[in-house]
């Protein structure tokens, strides 16, 4: 029969571990919104990443439940490694999703150019200039100055070489054609 006194201890470590999660989430939202607004990043995607990071902190704290509570190193290690083997089958077999959405984050923090930047992707074999129109976690949608919309990967902006154009080059090109 389950006793309160015989678990006092991990109900109260729970507990703690929950309210420092509640606590962290909403902190970590309000720095990743603040990062965003500082860098003029779009809201959905400053939602998309926070998603992402509550996913994390969410894994963390279930891993975390698990050894609190005790539960045998055997039988973790057997769910452990059966969810691992599933996980990593179906990531090898969709690598490129992953591949992806880990380029989505890292565009999201780190690179120089935003939603409305013209850009030229230096790409041998299919060149393209156009203007950013949305960056997504998996593409960023681009639109040439032939109206032509293109879907382009993320993990390829980090493969090819980029060229932030200036912010009127179109006009420019027009005025001179």
């Amino acid at each position: 029969m389950f006793s309160f006194k015989e678990y006092s201890q991990e109900i109260l470590v729970t507990i703690v571990l929950f309210i420092v999660l509640m606590l962290l989430r909403v902190i970590v939202a309000k720095l990743i919104r603040k990062f965003a607004k500082t860098s003029e990043r779009l809201e959905h995607r400053t939602n998309l990443v926070i998603k992402y990071v509550h996913l994390l902190m969410n894994i963390l704290v279930i891993t975390s439940l698990i050894v609190i509570w005790g539960v045998d190193t055997k039988d973790i290690f057997i769910t452990i490694s059966s969810i691992t083997t599933v996980i990593g089958v179906a990531l090898f077999a969709q690598w490129s999703i992953l591949s992806n959405v880990t380029s989505g984050m890292i565009l999201f923090f780190s690179f120089p150019f935003k939603i409305g930047d013209t850009i030229k992707i230096h790409d041998k074999d299919f060149p393209i200039e156009a203007e950013i129109e949305d960056i997504s976690a998996f593409h960023v949608n681009l639109k040439t100055k032939d109206g032509e919309r293109i879907i382009y990967p993320n993990n390829l902006l980090l493969q090819k070489g980029i060229s932030i154009m200036p912010a009127h080059s179109y006009e420019e090109k027009d005025f001179f054609d």
